[in-house]
């Protein structure tokens, strides 16, 4: 046993280096799809260089499935599973024998929670003796997680103390005043606080999981070293100790209503003695389906995506050096998620670079970027897309967005087509259609001077 987790251990190592270094140029990713009998969804990219796969396995159990008064019971849910497997058919395993026994066989497994899915991801070569005991152990890992409550009690408490001191901090404090301002009472505003830990027990996790995570939920992507049939075993495999529905179809969740668009402009100031004053702009944005996508994509690039060579960069930072770093950003989901601009900037002059900032969001708006502007942010964007998918990970990344997103299986080749026919017509519309200037949420955090309204 020794040598063999020796020499997994080695192969492994190796092997990520050399997946970390490789950049594979795909002059198209066939994307193959189908359906289980159990319901589950699957996406393959079939990559044969190295003898590795990585997988997926989303579900519709994100915090904005959280119950009111429990936030971060999707997150902790997620990453509790890593803390113990049940006997079942097979003894059970506690978080430390859990630990050894993937790094005997070389592999990971690990789940993790955002705003809307509950994601588990497996990593392993795919050798014949190899392969069978990762899908075997992570499908225990899946299927039968203990959540013992002492370890629970013990992260509860971890959790809470790193809460007290991330409560400490103003990035912290603006990014949680910001989220309840832009969502007001949607989920992906709630906030995990020691008060919602408190609230949840291992009886709430069981119940969470039971309902959230069932094989006819699962969008399984799978990229790596595995025919279509290999692929169909190893996803097989992994889900057999979930939850079956006969015939695969899924009782439907309840409905997330949308996040409610702002009906005026919301600004709030909190004194906070800091080196740098913190400030967050923005309200609600769209939904990952929009067909405003690229046009939104390429615009924010000229507006605060591009690091130095975006507007909001060249007025705020070159022109009158109000702060080292600008920038803007959509989070796009299943609901619309927040558009942001942010900075930081020495606490007394807070107010002026609030009002640049929105004077140059306001400005681009109306008016949209200019020729040469669209012209530079298609090269960087068109010439950086190799960078997306130069690794069996970031390619997994990507196909995953595609499943979780009911994309065109071609989306990835088509993405740079999509991008060189964006239009300046169609950036200055779509903004227009999804920001309100006028309608913002604005926070500082630091600030010595005042942060005027608009």
């Amino acid at each position: 046993m020794t040598a063999m987790k020796s020499m997994a251990r080695q192969l492994f190592a190796v092997l990520a280096l050399a997946f970390a270094g490789s950049q594979a140029a795909y002059a198209a990713i066939p994307i193959q799809q189908w359906n289980l009998a159990n319901g589950a969804k699957v996406w393959l990219v079939e990559s044969h260089g190295i003898p590795m796969v990585d997988v997926q396995l989303d579900f519709d159990a994100g915090g904005r499935r959280d119950p009111v008064g429990k936030a971060g019971l999707a997150s902790i849910t997620a990453r509790m599973t890593s803390k113990g497997i049940a006997a079942a058919d097979a003894p059970a395993l506690d978080e430390n024998q859990l630990s050894e026994a993937w790094a005997d066989l070389g592999g990971s497994f690990g789940g993790g929670a955002g705003g809307d899915r509950m994601s588990f991801t497996m990593r392993s070569l795919t050798y014949p003796d190899l392969l069978p005991q990762a899908a075997q152990l992570a499908a225990r890992q899946l299927g039968e997680p203990s959540f013992p409550e002492p370890i629970w009690l013990r992260e509860r408490e971890r959790i809470s103390a790193s809460i007290r001191e991330a409560n400490t901090r103003p990035a912290t404090i603006a990014g949680k005043a910001f989220a309840a301002a832009v969502y007001g009472a949607h989920p992906y505003g709630f906030d995990t606080t020691e008060a919602s830990l408190s609230q949840i027990g291992v009886a709430d996790m069981r119940e969470f999981y039971r309902r959230g995570v069932q094989a006819c939920r699962a969008k399984v992507s799978v990229v790596g070293d595995v025919t279509r049939a290999q692929a169909e075993t190893l996803v097989s495999t992994l889900l057999a100790k979930l939850p079956q529905r006969a015939g695969g179809a899924c009782e439907p969740l309840p409905s997330v209503p949308d996040v409610e668009a702002l009906t005026a402009e919301r600004v709030q100031a909190i004194p906070f003695q800091s080196a740098q004053a913190h400030v967050l702009i923005g309200q609600p944005g769209y939904k990952r389906n929009d067909p405003d996508f690229f046009p939104l994509t390429v615009g924010n690039y000229i507006l605060g995506g591009g690091g130095f060579v975006s507007r909001l960069t060249t007025e705020v930072r070159e022109k009158r050096g109000l702060s080292y770093s600008v920038y803007s950003y959509f989070s796009p989901g299943l609901h619309a998620g927040a558009f942001t601009v942010g900075m930081q900037t020495r606490p007394d002059q807070t107010a002026q670079a609030v009002k640049v900032s929105r004077e140059v969001l306001e400005r681009f708006v109306k008016e949209g970027p200019t020729e040469a502007e669209l012209k530079a942010a298609k090269d960087n964007l068109v010439g950086g897309f190799a960078l997306r998918i130069d690794s069996n990970r970031k390619l997994l990344d990507n196909v995953a967005n595609i499943a979780w997103n009911n994309l065109p299986l071609d989306y990835l080749d088509t993405w740079t087509k999509q991008v060189e026919r964006v239009t300046l017509a169609d950036i200055k519309a779509a903004f227009a259609r999804k920001l309100q200037p006028e309608r913002m949420v604005v926070v500082t955090v630091g600030a010595t001077d005042a942060a005027p309204a608009h």
